[in-house]
C-alpha cells in the first residue's frame, strides 16, 4: 500500500503493529510498508562482543555519544556507497524520522574522530521497551561497529527487551543477530511495548561503579561515553 504522506503518528502506530516504511529510492515520492515473514532480531544478552571490537573500543578511537547529531546520522545513513549507490530513505522518511526524535522517539547513536568529525553512527525508534534499528554508517573503519555496542549497552541498562534490526544481514549475524518468525517476533514485540524503558537511564550509569541502574531524569542530549566503560557493561552484564 503507497502512501503520499508519512505522518509520525502513522509511523507509530505502523511499529506497534510490526510493520515499517520504505521507499524505492531517494527520490520517491511515496512509501511503502513492509512485515518480513522473518524478523531480523538481535537479542540483548546474546551480543557477540568480538575480541577485536573490544580492543578498538578500549583505544578510545571514537568518542561515543547519543542525540549529538541526529540529523547528521540521518543524512549519512542516506549516503551512497560504493555497494549502494542509492537509498530507501526518501524525503518524506527522513522528515517523519527528524520529526519522531524532536517528540523523543527516535535516537541516534554517534561515533567521532579525535579531531571532532562525525566517524559513523546509526540511528533508530523506541517504543516501551523495544527498540527499533533503522540504519547505520560508516565512514572511517569500525566507528559503526562501536555505535552498535553503545547502544546495546545504553539498551540493557534501560531495561529495554527487544532490538529489532528489520532483516537479517551477514554483518549483523556476527554480532548474534539471528532470524524470528513473524509470530514469534509479534509476541516479543507485544511484551517489550508494555515494558517501561529509559534510554537515558545509561548516563548516569556509564559513569559510575556497575551497580542497579539509577532512575533518572530525561535528557536530551548523552555522552561522551568511554569504550573501556562500555566493554566494562557488555561483559559484566552478559
Amino acid at each position: 500500500m503507497l502512501k503520499t504522506r508519512l505522518a509520525p503518528e502513522t509511523l507509530l502506530r505502523a511499529y506497534a503493529s510490526g510493520i515499517f516504511p520504505m521507499a524505492d529510492s531517494a527520490t520517491a515520492k511515496d512509501v511503502f510498508w513492509v512485515e518480513p515473514k522473518r524478523r531480523g532480531v538481535l537479542p540483548l544478552d546474546g551480543f557477540h562482543l568480538s575480541k577485536s571490537l573490544a580492543k578498538t573500543l578500549k583505544s578510545e578511537r571514537f568518542t561515543l555519544t547519543a542525540d549529538r547529531a541526529f540529523d547528521e546520522v540521518l543524512d549519512g545513513c542516506a549516503e551512497p556507497v560504493p555497494d549502494r549507490t542509492d537509498t530507501w530513505i526518501n524525503p518524506l522518511i527522513a522528515e517523519a524520522y527528524r520529526t519522531l526524535h524532536t517528540s523523543g522517539h527516535a535516537h541516534s547513536i554517534e561515533a567521532w574522530t579525535a579531531d571532532g568529525a562525525l566517524a559513523g553512527g546509526l540511528y533508530g525508534v523506541r517504543l516501551g521497551g523495544a527498540f527499533f534499528g533503522e540504519s547505520m554508517f560508516t565512514r572511517v573503519r569500525d566507528a559503526s561497529k562501536c555505535a552498535l555496542a553503545a547502544l546495546v549497552a545504553r539498551l540493557r541498562v534501560g531495561g529495554f527487551t527487544l532490538l529489532d534490526t528489520q532483516f537479517l544481514t551477514d554483518h549483523l549475524a556476527t554480532f548474534g543477530a539471528r532470524e524470528i518468525t513473524a509470530r514469534t517476533y509479534r509476541g516479543q514485540l507485544g511484551s517489550a511495548l508494555g515494558v517501561t524503558a529509559d534510554f537515558f537511564a545509561f548516563d548516569g550509569f556509564a559513569a559510575s561503579p556497575l551497580a542497579a541502574p539509577p532512575t533518572l531524569p530525561a535528557v536530551t542530549v548523552s555522552g561522551p561515553v568511554s569504550g573501556n566503560r562500555i566493554v566494562q557493561l557488555l561483559t559484566q552484564m552478559s
